[in-house]
């Protein structure tokens, strides 16, 4: 039976823990950011991956993705068409709608971020032994589980 002590002191241990894998998370994207050296902002880069995955999409539909308001959504878009990376597509049956895709410079451009960033990483990790690599491997899996969770 867990006491009311005990129970206490691991709610502060996962307290302390949260605090500080955030701080480490939030440091590694920042590092991320500066590693792919675009002058595209993280939302903007988060949309054009999404968009990119799941599109083409609605901007409703893309706030709803991004978990944003649909103006900020709309602005994104406006942002990305302008910097050349996504169409507007009209709606055939209603000429007030539209669908976003990601073209290929847009393709281009998240390909090469993303090789930039996993160069980084890869980098940074090949003087880690095996275990050290395979705690990272399971980080990620856990990580990626709280992640799913919390779109369920």
């Amino acid at each position: 039976m867990v006491t009311s002590t005990a129970k206490k002191a691991a709610e502060r241990d996962l307290g302390g823990l949260a605090a500080h894998l955030r701080l480490v998370i939030t440091r590694t994207a920042r590092r991320l950011r500066q590693e792919a050296g675009t002058d595209l902002g993280p939302s903007q880069l988060s949309a054009l991956a999404s968009v990119e995955r799941h599109g083409p999409l609605t901007p409703s539909e893309l706030a709803r993705i991004e978990r944003i308001q649909r103006p900020s959504a709309t602005r994104i878009v406006a942002r990305l068409e302008e910097a050349g990376l996504v169409e507007r597509v009209a709606d055939p049956t209603d000429k007030r709608s539209f669908t976003v895709a990601v073209n290929a410079d847009g393709r281009t451009l998240l390909k090469k971020l993303r090789t930039r960033k996993n160069a980084y990483l890869a980098r940074r990790m090949r003087g880690l032994d095996e275990a050290d690599l395979a705690t990272l491997d399971r980080a990620a899996e856990i990580l990626e589980d709280l992640l799913e969770g919390e779109r369920r």
